[in-house]
């Protein structure tokens, strides 16, 4: 039904201000399990190393009364290291923009950096998750999957385990289902080469696929809520509980099995803000971080290789 002649709408006004809400939603997710898993320590140099020690194989010790003891042999430590990465981003706004009143944010300069900052971190999630070895040119950190070692990991056919002693890349393997046994099968693997691994770290796929297994699981009740609750959260082998933790960033190919305190990012740089020079009518910003991924016992870890 049309409106009364001469009524005057909106259509036709002159001025009405705009309805713009005062809040900006931001869809794209910021967590970075790994990183945030991860212990921050620090690096003094692009190289960054560290030492493991192993333990000789029990075996039967019973000696003769009274005898002469000699010296055992002595197993040394084995020296590994990785290459610290720099990540950067830059914020670069002009003066006018900064000074134009804006919905959602007092100053765009501020609210870009904060955006760069989280743009970095998940670009360090992804580097410290992926199939990497370490170079110099430009340094690249080797990431979780080049630290799988090959006693520890189910993978698919064709799979060749990556060599983090000599920096070789692991192959891909032939891509199969996720199944309860490929992780029953690796923690027992990571429990008989001396690991106790906590977490699981895996893609949403597999996820859940993991939330149908029918071992000895945990699951949440929220009952007085009314909630039905069908993800599995914590995963009892026969060798501990592993803490399930999706990770969008991860290969989806890749669950990794880690225990939590083997594993730490070391910084050369911590995460740093710097002005850039002025050099016309901007404002820029840099956001920059030097680090590398320590795995300090890839035997403590393993992994569920080639997932569908």
């Amino acid at each position: 039904m049309a409106a009364p002649t001469n009524t005057y709408t909106s259509t036709a006004a002159v001025g009405n201000r705009e309805d713009l809400a005062d809040v900006i939603y931001r869809i794209s997710p910021t967590e970075t399990p790994l990183l945030s898993l991860a212990e921050r320590v620090t690096a003094e140099a692009t190289l960054h190393e560290w030492q493991t020690q192993a333990l000789a194989a029990p075996a039967d010790n019973a000696q003769a009364e009274g005898d002469d003891a000699t010296a055992d042999p002595v197993i040394p430590t084995v020296r590994l290291g990785n290459r610290t990465q720099i990540a950067r981003k830059t914020a670069r706004v002009s003066g006018t923009q900064q000074e134009v009143n804006t919905a959602g944010r007092k100053k765009e300069l501020a609210y870009q950096v904060s955006l760069k900052s989280l743009e970095m971190k998940r670009d360090m999630e992804l580097g410290l998750t992926q199939n990497n070895v370490a170079s110099t040119s430009p340094r690249r950190s080797r990431g979780m999957v080049g630290w799988m070692d090959a006693a520890n990991v189910d993978a698919g056919a064709g799979y060749v385990a990556p060599n983090y002693i000599t920096n070789v890349a692991q192959t891909d393997g032939t891509a199969r289902a996720f199944t309860e046994a490929m992780l029953k099968n690796v923690a027992q693997k990571i429990y008989t080469s001396g690991g106790n691994p906590n977490t699981l770290m895996l893609g949403p796929t597999q996820k859940q696929t993991f939330s149908t297994f029918l071992g000895n699981s945990t699951r949440f009740d929220e009952g007085e809520d009314k909630k039905v609750v069908a993800a599995t959260d914590i995963y009892v082998t026969d060798f501990g509980a592993l803490k399930a933790i999706p990770n969008r960033i991860q290969r989806p190919r890749d669950a990794f099995v880690i225990e939590n305190d083997k594993v730490a990012v070391a910084y050369l740089r911590p995460m740093q803000k710097t002005p850039l020079a002025k050099t016309g009518d901007s404002e820029a910003v840099m956001i920059l971080a030097e680090y590398a991924l320590e795995n300090r016992a890839p035997l403590a870890h393993g992994g569920i290789l080639d997932l569908l």
